[in-house]
């Protein structure tokens, strides 16, 4: 059974850091990452990793955030640096598997950002 499982999130001030780790288990994975969803807007991805580490964010946290993954832990982290309020949202893990290319998602964890 496939399950992951994220912690790290919270409230922070403007131009604070958390870093979010996502732990997942019953699989092999290919490609992890997260996505987040703010209040009455879209789910958008955040940023991805590859199995060997290639990468890609989206414009609005590159420069800022940092995804890296350990594959002996099959655990995925997200730095955050110099949080906006405008990266409030729930975040959520995500990762596919190697085997059917299934994906999968965690619970999600709250991040605030204040002013």
């Amino acid at each position: 059974q496939v399950q992951l499982v994220e912690s790290g999130g919270g409230l922070v001030q403007a131009g604070g850091s958390l870093r979010l780790s996502c732990a997942a288990s019953g699989s092999i994975f290919s490609t992890m990452g997260w996505y987040r969803q703010a209040p009455g807007k879209q789910r958008e991805l955040v940023a991805g990793i590859s199995r060997d580490s290639s990468t890609n964010y989206s414009d609005s946290v590159k420069g800022r955030f940092t995804i890296s993954r350990d594959n002996a832990k099959n655990t995925v982290y997200l730095q955050m640096n110099s949080l906006k309020p405008e990266d409030t949202g729930v975040y959520y893990c995500y990762a596919l598997t190697v085997l059917s290319s299934r994906s999968y998602w965690g619970q999600g964890t709250q991040v605030t950002v204040s002013s």
